[in-house]
C-alpha cells in the first residue's frame, strides 16, 4: 500500500479523510501482526536418543535398525517442514555413540533441514580429529551442521573417558577437562594455521602454519554447550556459543523447571549482549510433548497428563530439576505450553520423541505437533 496514495483521500472532505485513517490503522495493524508472529515463530526440530534393544515391543532391535530408522525419519521429517534432526550421544550403551558418520548420512539423503547434536560429551572426544569430523560432516550437509557440546553428565560405566585413553590435568576436575576440550574444539574450528609444516613432506604444502583439513567456514558460529547450570549459560555466551538448555537442570532456586530455565536463558542473553557479539546467538529448549489426537497416542502417552516437575540427583552432591513432560489434546497443549516462560525465550524448540516405536509413529508424532498445536502457539 503507497501511503503517498493514501494522502490523496484527504481532498475528497470529511469521509475521505475518515477512509484515509481507517485504512492506515489497518495497514498498521497488519504490520504489528506481522511483527508479532515474527517473534514467536520457532524452529522446530527432533531429539533422539537412539534406543534400540531387543524387545518385542520395539521397531529398533538392533543398532542397524536405529541407524536407518534415524536417516528415514530425518528424510521423512523434512518432507513435512521440521526443521532440525539432532541425535542425543551416549558411551557404553545401546544407543548412538558416535554421531559423524549417521550425520554425514542424514546430509547426504537431506537438503533442508538442520542436523545437530545435543549433547556430544567433550570428556570423551579429541578436538583435533573431532575438528576434522565435523568439518567433513558439515560440507556433506551444505553447512547444516548444528552440533551441540557438554562437559558431560554421568554416563553407563564410572569415568568412561578414562577407557577412552584421556586423563584430567593436574588440578582439572573431569567437568574442568570437558570445558578445556570444548575451547580446544571451538579455536581450532577458525580454521587459523598452527601446525609447522614438513621442509620434505610427501605432497607440496601451502605457505605458512598448516590447519586441519578439512575446513568448513561458518562452523564454529553452529555450535551449541549445553549447560545444566546459569554459571555454564554464562560461560557459554562470554565464549561465543549458542545455547542448548534440556528437560533438566540444576535446582538453583526452588521455583519450577520452566521459570528456572527461563531465568537461565535472560542470564545468557544479558552475558552475550556484555561480551559484545556481533551475531544473534540461537537458544534450544527440549521438550517432550505429545498431541493426544488418536487412541493409539492416549493409549502411550495418556498417563503423562497430570506429569509435574521432578526433583532428583544426576551428581551425589547437585540436586536437579526435571522439567514435566506434556501430553493432551491439542487445546489443552495449547494453553499448558503457552504458559511455559522457557519456550517462550527461546528460538528453537527440539521435541524428544520415542524412537523405538518406529519411523512412522514418530512421524505421526511430530505431525501432529506441526498441525494441531504450533499454529495455535504461532509457531508456524
Amino acid at each position: 500500500m503507497n501511503f503517498f496514495a493514501i494522502s490523496d483521500l484527504y481532498v475528497g472532505g470529511a469521509t475521505n479523510i475518515n477512509m484515509g485513517i481507517l485504512i492506515i490503522t489497518v495497514i498498521l495493524s497488519l504490520h504489528l501482526a506481522i511483527l508479532n508472529s515474527e517473534e514467536v515463530m520457532k524452529k522446530i526440530g527432533f531429539l533422539s536418543f537412539g534406543h534400540w534393544a531387543n524387545h518385542p515391543a520395539y521397531k529398533t532391535r538392533t543398532a542397524s535398525d536405529t541407524l536407518l530408522q534415524s536417516i528415514d525419519l530425518a528424510v521423512a521429517c523434512e518432507e513435512m517442514g521440521l526443521d532440525g534432526a539432532y541425535l542425543r550421544v551416549h558411551h557404553f550403551a545401546a544407543q548412538l555413540g558416535s554421531p559423524f558418520p549417521l550425520l554425514s548420512a542424514i546430509g547426504a539423503k537431506t537438503n533442508k533441514i538442520e542436523i545437530g547434536t545435543a549433547v556430544i560429551d567433550m570428556r570423551y572426544e579429541n578436538p583435533m580429529y573431532m575438528v576434522e569430523d565435523a568439518g567433513a560432516a558439515d560440507l556433506i550437509s551444505g553447512g547444516r551442521l548444528q552440533l551441540g557440546i557438554s562437559r558431560g553428565s554421568p554416563e553407563q560405566v564410572i569415568d568412561g573417558w578414562r577407557y577412552f585413553g584421556y586423563e584430567p590435568a593436574d588440578g582439572e576436575t573431569d567437568a574442568d577437562m570437558g570445558r578445556r576440550k570444548g575451547l580446544e574444539f571451538l579455536d581450532t574450528l577458525k580454521g587459523i594455521g598452527f601446525a609447522q609444516p614438513n621442509p620434505h613432506p610427501m605432497f607440496p604444502n601451502p605457505p605458512g602454519l598448516l590447519r586441519l583439513e578439512p575446513y568448513s567456514e561458518g562452523l564454529r558460529e553452529r555450535i551449541w554447550w549445553g549447560a545444566a547450570s546459569n554459571a555454564t549459560a554464562v560461560w557459554a555466551a562470554e565464549n561465543g556459543m549458542n545455547l542448548q538448555s534440556s528437560t533438566l537442570k540444576f535446582d538453583e532456586s526452588g521455583k519450577p523447571f520452566h521459570i528456572q530455565q527461563a531465568e537461565q536463558i535472560r542470564l545468557y542473553k544479558q552475558a552475550w549482549k556484555k561480551a559484545g557479539h556481533k551475531r544473534e546467538p540461537r537458544i534450544s529448549v527440549s521438550r517432550s510433548i505429545f498431541a493426544l489426537v488418536t487412541e493409539q497416542d492416549r493409549y502411550y502417552f495418556g498417563q503423562e497428563s497430570n506429569r509435574t516437575d521432578q526433583i532428583g540427583f544426576i551428581e551425589s552432591d547437585k540436586r536437579a530439576i526435571f522439567g514435566r513432560s506434556y501430553a493432551a489434546e491439542p487445546d489443552q497443549l495449547i494453553k499448558e505450553l503457552s504458559a511455559d516462560e522457557a519456550i517462550r525465550e527461546a528460538d528453537t524448540l527440539l521435541l524428544t520423541i520415542p524412537n523405538t516405536l518406529g519411523v512412522d509413529y514418530n512421524v505421526h508424532v511430530l505431525s501432529s505437533i506441526l498441525k494441531h498445536v504450533a499454529p495455535g502457539l504461532g509457531w508456524r
